[in-house]
């Protein structure tokens, strides 16, 4: 009899679709696997914006209690809700192929567009990036904060709360809601947050290393962690989290990493961004000299202010 992974997740549609992805990939490579739904401080605490719970940890810090004693094998996350310092017990060993790395808006009204300044619309998002993002280029939107899955937050648009979702492409596409897209965003305005598209696998270090090597096999997809691990590298130096403006995208041509990131204050007057090109061979000091630049920019203080306004 073969053994059979556990793989841990949250219980959301958009969730359990990762993991079903991943149940998919291993299945492919003859590995069998079962899904272990765990619910998490963010799926629990719903009436408060993430940053106000605090960053580290908020969709993760659940299934890693699993990790550490056996319960799961692996646990299936969104990348960009990855904190950027794991605990020293844990790594990520895998990230799947990327999704297309836009923000959209999602809406009925298809005639809506952020860029007309006569049109006082209301968008729903509780991404502090996005916020100060629509504060810097389009001061006239108004936001609200919500939250829930991406199915309450659909119901919450349609009942009057806003009249679009400020919301990732790659949520909204998995869960095949193409049709009430309105408005692809910027990248270049609307960079995304580290990760954003790809699903990150977890597992504890002292997981088997035959069982490893096996799961890096099926799932990993090198483009991918080649580029993820550039803005990961970025968001570590910075210490950012679910509540810090930072954004990073990384793009691979040939062999050639091209980096866009940066930090935005939380009022939108100060928006510090940088495009550096490197090696792909090493992703990290791309990211690390990234960071430096934006760092020495003037990051360093909207970080402070951020980290001030926050405590």
């Amino acid at each position: 009899m073969s053994y059979v992974i556990k793989i841990g997740t949250r219980g959301s549609k958009l969730a359990l679709w990762q993991a079903y992805h991943v149940e998919d990939l291993l299945k492919k490579a003859g590995l069998e696997s079962e899904i272990v739904i765990i619910d998490t401080k963010g799926d629990q605490v719903l009436d408060v914006s993430i940053s106000k719970i605090g960053s580290k940890g908020v969709f993760t810090q659940e299934l890693e209690d699993q990790l550490l004693d056996g319960r799961i094998d692996i646990a299936v996350h969104s990348a960009k809700d990855m904190q950027s310092n794991l605990d020293e017990a844990f790594e990520i060993i895998a990230f799947t192929e990327r999704e297309k790395e836009n923000d959209i808006l999602l809406s009925k009204n298809k005639g809506l567009s952020i860029s007309d300044p006569s049109q006082p619309w209301v968008l729903g998002t509780s991404s502090t990036r996005r916020i100060a993002t629509l504060k810097h280029f389009y001061p006239h939107v108004k936001t609200v904060d919500v939250r829930g899955n991406l199915q309450t937050r659909i119901r919450k648009m349609e009942e009057g709360l806003c009249d679009a979702l400020l919301l990732a492409y790659a949520g909204v596409h998995r869960m095949g809601y193409d049709d009430l897209i309105a408005e692809y965003l910027d990248l270049d305005e609307f960079t995304p947050a580290v990760g954003q598209g790809s699903v990150a696998i977890e597992s504890a270090k002292n997981l088997d290393p035959s069982l490893r090597s096996q799961i890096i096999q099926a799932c990993n997809h090198s483009e991918t962690e080649t580029r993820l691990r550039a803005e990961r590298a970025y968001l570590r130096v910075l210490e950012g989290g679910c509540s810090i403006p930072v954004f990073a995208m990384a793009k691979l041509e040939n062999d050639q990493l091209k980096l866009i990131g940066g930090i935005v204050s939380l009022d939108g007057k100060q928006r510090i961004t940088f495009h550096l090109q490197g090696s792909s061979s090493d992703p990290e000091s791309l990211g690390q000299e990234l960071a430096s630049k934006v760092l020495s920019a003037g990051g360093k203080e909207i970080l402070e202010q951020i980290k001030k306004a926050q405590s």
